[in-house]
């Protein structure tokens, strides 16, 4: 089965076609991206402007004709925190329907916890032990520990890198005061999550995912994606805080000439390090894995679960909330 997954998410709109078959793993075959920058779009109402929206209809539609184009037998469309959280998200969504066709659903943070668990976990096995996964988005930061395919605590937290760079940072480059304010900000907002999951007990494996930890890693001397996607990376705290005194002196045009880094996540890569470091340090970590799965690879898996093919729902032994966000309603993330 030729599969097209499209995740709307913070920053970007990103259709990836696999060859999928329960029982195997999902072989990529393409992989399109747009920017949209949706998040930097709500205006302080938190709503999304007429703009934005013609923005993401236009890039939904031509995701949609790229995965007719490819020969996709099915399409899920998801959309994340930036579409999750703005005011009139069930307008947006409503829209997108009627002039595309796709029915774009809305994942909540923890589920998008949950999928990404999943998705490190399939990628380990059974022999990983407990896992504590950690990934950032542009909106969010969700953590997830557990020992079977679905986590023990799941949690997302409004801390993701495109949204500390907007409401935490007023100079480019940060300014000395910005980064350590940010810095002892991001200690005490972690301080909570982190105690929880230190109760469900030492972690066996802590993985990574998200661009964010790929471009951390390879600016702290990890292999590059030529290498393939088995080649081991990881992330050292020590390596984690010489690259964030090195990078955050620079502005996001010289961030963005950095092998790795690319030109539309740039401006947002020094809140994306603290968050990191910040993370580390709350946990105790020393050094992070690199997983090449994250959500997308979750969502396909998790439908690949599913006898028929034909319905994707919440993880297992959980209701399906219509109401999580107050907004979204019967948009929340389910397929058929």
């Amino acid at each position: 089965m030729r599969l097209g997954v499209l995740d709307v998410g913070s920053n970007t709109v990103h259709l990836l076609v696999v060859d999928a078959h329960r029982g195997a793993h999902p072989t990529p075959m393409s992989s399109e991206k747009s920017v949209l920058r949706l998040a930097e779009q709500l205006d302080g109402s938190g709503t999304l402007g007429r703009e934005g929206a013609d923005q993401l209809v236009r890039a939904v539609a031509a995701s949609k004709a790229a995965a007719a184009r490819l020969g996709c037998e099915d399409l899920m469309a998801f959309a994340t925190s930036a579409v999750r959280e703005a005011g009139n998200s069930a307008e947006v969504l409503d829209r997108v329907r009627a002039e595309t066709g796709v029915d774009l659903q809305v994942l909540t943070g923890e589920d998008e916890a949950r999928y990404t668990f999943l998705a490190v976990r399939r990628w380990y096995g059974w022999s990983a032990g407990r896992l504590l996964c950690l990934d950032i988005g542009g909106g969010s930061l969700e953590l997830a520990v557990g020992v079977d395919e679905e986590p023990e605590e799941a949690f997302s937290v409004p801390l993701g890198a495109g949204r500390l760079t907007r409401t935490r940072f007023r100079h480019d480059p940060p300014t000395r005061s910005e980064v350590r304010e940010t810095t002892e900000w991001l200690a005490e907002q972690l301080a909570p999550v982190a105690k929880k999951i230190r109760r469900v007990g030492t972690p066996d494996r802590v993985v990574a995912t998200s661009k964010t930890f790929r471009t951390l890693a390879r600016l702290t001397g990890a292999a590059p994606s030529s290498a393939g996607p088995r080649a081991r990376r990881v992330l050292t705290d020590a390596g984690l805080r010489q690259l964030i005194a090195f990078i955050s002196r620079m502005s996001a045009a010289d961030l963005a000439e950095l092998e790795g880094v690319s030109a539309s996540r740039a401006h947002q890569l020094v809140a994306g390090a603290l968050v990191a470091e910040a993370t580390m340090r709350a946990l105790s970590l020393d050094e992070l894995e690199i997983c090449p799965w994250a959500l997308r690879e979750g969502v396909i898996l998790r439908r690949l679960d599913h006898t028929n093919g034909s319905d994707l729902d919440t993880p297992p032994d959980r209701t399906r909330r219509t109401g999580d966000t107050g907004r979204t309603g019967r948009h929340g993330a389910r397929w058929s």
